[in-house]
């Protein structure tokens, strides 16, 4: 309690009610996978150009990038990207240029084809450099040699050859003094696509480039040619902040969706896909908070060994598979490129939730980007799937071609719908983020009040936006949290239990209209 020691007026601010509940986002998608570069710790991409800008186009060896821009052109507009690598890959280096030490922004071959110019500042000022970081995507050029008998003439020639670099990055007015904004170390780390730096041994400026018009970097590798399934989950003993693949994604509080594409992958070594099926399904098992999505291997025209507990899947209500795969325009080849769905899956997720809320089945709309199918379904063999929890996509006449199945991989009926599943891990969670403030107060009538009014507030609202059966908010959920549901032996070891019940909508997946002959009509009467 404040002190009073002299007579006075006092305004005093306190908080009583509910505290508001804010709902969590339910459409930001993981995709883990491998790319042509790029560093390995996740981040965030917000559009198919950005992915490019940081993680580079198509590579034959990966599908990565075909599912990120699938996600995207079906309505996805946040993505956490988790670059996986081979074993044995390591980053391109440069350290010929003291007291600068560059090293690649991620593993691999790719780094070797990165050249850096230093050069003077366009302030004027001795004490300062700039920095100029090119990238070749195919080949470095052959000779990097600084040509010209004139200053103007070697000034055309390096234009040139910075015009054919598919990235260019230009940091001027560099300092090497760490106490400056303009250090090379804060203006470069974190904001290079391409290079990360050293802390320097000294802070003298480093020379100009002379004899060459760029310095390559050198010794990056791929590694092995096989990914395998350790490559993609990462060391799940790494410290916080060296964790990589889907060991990082448990990192990433907003992840909601989550896919592997290079699971199929060209490189990727089968012989693991079980396993790593495993991985991700336990991940969001055991974090509660996201789902995963998956796909039944290609070529799989025969039906009927199709199901849950066939390899490489396995029963779980925190994912959904998918079949058959689709067909895309590859723009590697200009050809017809077949492709898992998961990528294009997870934007209409994120499209649905967007126009309609996670509460409505991801299903009955269109995957956009899709040109063919492999396998065209029929009713009667959509028939045999959907109920082993099989989702279709299908091809109608008119309407293109359309996701048509919204089962997760559970056997528990309970949790048979995908947007049963999503919406209680919104709801839960949700809860759990919006309630924190509740830790450490006083336990008592006061406190399970106000936790009743703010649960009650939320849910009211979820109900509003058609999330909830009922014509009246106490048929759709109820919340309890007084002395029933707790004992003073609870209280006295410092635990508040509520308890909630939700009644969730459930998708019409079985439309059926009932129709009879009726011998009707009107009399004339006068």
């Amino acid at each position: 309690m404040p002190e009073y020691l002299s007579p006075g007026v006092y305004i005093e601010e306190f908080e009583i009610g509910a505290k508001p509940i804010e709902g969590v986002g339910t459409s930001t998608a993981g995709i883990l996978g491998m790319t042509e570069r790029g560093p390995l710790k996740p981040r965030l991409v917000a559009s198919f150009s950005n992915f490019v800008r940081v993680y580079g186009g198509y590579i034959p060896d990966s599908l990565t990038a075909y599912s990120v821009e699938g996600f995207f052109n079906n309505g996805g507009q946040r993505c956490f990207i988790g670059r996986v690598v081979k074993s044995g890959a390591v980053p391109a280096e440069l350290d010929s240029i003291v007291p600068l030490v560059i090293n690649a922004v991620g593993p691999g071959a790719w780094g070797n084809r990165v050249a850096v110019r230093v050069e003077q500042a366009s302030s004027g000022d001795a004490s300062l450099f700039k920095l100029i970081v090119a990238y070749w995507s195919d080949t470095l050029p052959e000779d990097l040699s600084e040509t010209g008998d004139s200053d103007e003439e070697r000034t055309l020639n390096l234009s040139k050859l910075l015009e054919g670099a598919d990235i260019l990055e230009v940091f001027d007015n560099l300092s090497t003094d760490n106490t400056s904004q303009d250090h090379f170390l804060k203006r470069i780390n974190d904001i290079s696509t391409l290079i990360e730096l050293e802390e320097p041994v000294n802070t003298d400026r480093p020379p100009d480039t002379t004899g060459v018009f760029m310095v390559p970097s050198e010794n990056g590798d791929d590694g092995v040619p096989a990914l395998t399934r350790d490559d993609m989950r990462g060391n799940p003993g790494a410290e916080p902040g060296e964790r990589t693949g889907l060991t990082a994604f448990t990192e990433v509080d907003e992840i909601a969706v989550l896919y592997a594409p290079d699971s199929y992958a060209p490189s990727f070594d089968a012989t693991g896909r079980q396993a790593l099926f495993d991985d991700l399904l336990t991940h969001c098992e055991k974090l509660k908070d996201r789902f995963v999505i998956l796909d039944v291997p290609s070529g799989t025209s025969d039906i009927s060994g199709l199901t849950l507990s066939a390899p490489p899947l396995r029963p779980s209500k925190y994912g959904a598979v998918y079949y058959p795969w689709i067909k895309v325009m590859d723009p590697l080849t200009k050809r017809k490129k077949m492709i898992p769905s998961g990528g294009h899956i997870a934007g209409i997720y994120a499209r649905s939730d967007q126009e309609r809320g996670v509460h409505k089945a991801p299903a009955n709309e269109k995957v956009r980007g899709a040109v063919e199918l492999e396998f065209q379904i029929t009713k009667g063999e959509q028939d045999i799937l959907n109920p082993r929890n099989i989702n279709c996509i299908r091809n109608f006449v008119g309407r293109g071609t359309l996701v048509w199945g919204a089962r997760t991989m559970s056997l528990d009926t309970l949790w048979k719908y995908i947007n049963v599943r999503r919406l209680f891990i919104f709801i839960e969670e949700s809860i759990e983020e919006g309630t924190q403030w509740v830790v450490f107060e006083p336990n008592d009538e006061k406190l399970w009040a106000r936790v009743r009014a703010t649960i009650t507030q939320f849910l009211t609202r979820v109900w509003r936006d058609g999330a909830l059966m009922g014509t009246k908010a106490e048929e759709a959920f109820f919340v309890k949290c007084d002395r029933t549901t707790m004992t003073q032996d609870d209280i006295d070891n410092g635990r508040l239990i509520c308890v909630i019940g939700i009644a969730p909508v459930k998708p019409a997946e079985f439309v059926i209209f009932r129709i009879a002959q009726w011998s009707g009509g009107s009399s004339v009467t006068e």
